[in-house]
């Protein structure tokens, strides 16, 4: 009889998963969006594969939209979610590594996997040069420097340059912008729009804007983030928080809390390393500085040194340092990186935002 009730059961769960699939088109049309691999491959997949669509829900009001969503977490961090016993988690993994068993490729089929990379132009040539054509998705690029060198106009051009059609059949899309330090400014975005001749309201609809106040906030609101992402498919590029570490100065001080900051901090990074391979991303992250003590014994040119520490040095993929030149020039140097050489560009801050120095 048991058996018969469980026979019963199962049919009717593919009965309600053939009507969601037929019903769910937009579900479909995202699992196509990417290449025809398993790229980016919805969580409502997961429902042929035995899992309930309440379970699914409890995952997506956490920011976990997708398989690769699912495996990118820990079983520890699954349990925690509310309503998930160890039992489900199970399940829920399982059903993930069949659809996408996450294991070895061969550098050849890694490479065809990264032609989807797209870069975005910074708005001045000799910088975009300086980055191998532009700011790079699926990748953390950290921009650092003291005040006045640029950090967050540059923040601001890229909201406007990631809306433009650009090389290698990019088409452009939409940008999220995440506040620690209130310094973003609508109207900046409207001159620039002007530069490159663009619809001022259009741009503006295009850029999603969240104040965050506490380092918690933050964290919370790259879920948010994530859920965007899911719900429009391939339409956000570019991801800013300016700056990444403002909030962790204020919520953490002295060294009897480092410890924890840095936890925090690594978790945070994590988490918008995955955002970006997960919606193919560029996310672009500016930091401050703090005066080294100890530079002066040891005979450095510059005491001053990016904060966050051996942690946000190897989170970022790309670390930019920037400092002040002459009048309205700033010149960019590549930190680190793990495929540009070291080397400098300048460029001039304008009235329509980052552009080329002019000779």
């Amino acid at each position: 009889m048991a058996t018969k009730a469980k026979k019963q059961k199962a049919a009717q769960q593919d009965r309600e998963d053939a009507e969601t699939v037929a019903s769910d088109c937009h579900d479909v049309s995202v699992v196509e969006f990417e290449d025809d691999d398993s790229f980016f491959q919805d969580i409502d997949l997961l429902q042929n594969h035995g899992i309930n669509v309440a379970d699914i829900k409890k995952l997506k009001s956490v920011g976990i939209c997708t398989v690769k969503g699912v495996l990118m977490c820990t079983k520890k961090k699954l349990c925690n979610v509310k309503g998930l016993s160890e039992v489900k988690v199970e399940k829920i993994k399982e059903a993930c590594q069949k659809l996408d068993s996450g294991g070895f490729l061969t550098a050849l089929q890694f490479s065809d996997k990264r032609k989807t990379v797209f870069r975005l132009s910074t708005g001045s040539k000799e910088l975009d040069k300086l980055l191998g054509g532009g700011m790079e998705s699926m990748a953390i690029t950290e921009a650092f420097g003291e005040f006045r060198t640029g950090k967050t106009q540059l923040s601001h051009t890229l909201c406007v340059t990631c809306q433009m059609p650009g090389s290698n059949g990019y088409s452009g899309g939409k940008a999220i912008f995440i506040d620690t330090e209130n310094t973003f400014r609508p109207d900046r975005l409207r001159d620039i729009a002007d530069r490159f001749s663009l619809d001022q309201g259009a741009v503006l609809d295009n850029v999603l804007y969240a104040r965050a106040y506490t380092s918690e906030h933050q964290f919370e609101l790259l879920d948010l983030v994530a859920g965007k992402c899911h719900e429009e498919a391939g339409i956000y590029k570019l991801l800013i928080v300016d700056s990444i570490m403002a909030l962790f100065r204020v919520d953490f001080s002295g060294r009897g809390e480092l410890s924890e900051r840095q936890q925090k901090l690594a978790q945070m990074l994590s988490r918008l390393q995955k955002i970006s391979e997960e919606y193919n991303l560029a996310v672009f992250v500016t930091n401050q500085m703090t005066a080294d003590p100890g530079a002066t014994m040891s005979f450095q040119v510059d005491p001053k040194k990016p904060i966050g520490g051996n942690i946000m040095a190897h989170a970022s993929t790309t670390r930019l340092s920037l400092r002040k030149g002459r009048g309205d020039l700033r010149i960019c140097k590549i930190y680190d990186s793990p495929d540009l050489p070291e080397s400098e560009a300048t460029f001039a801050i304008t009235v329509g935002g980052v552009d080329d120095a002019k000779e």
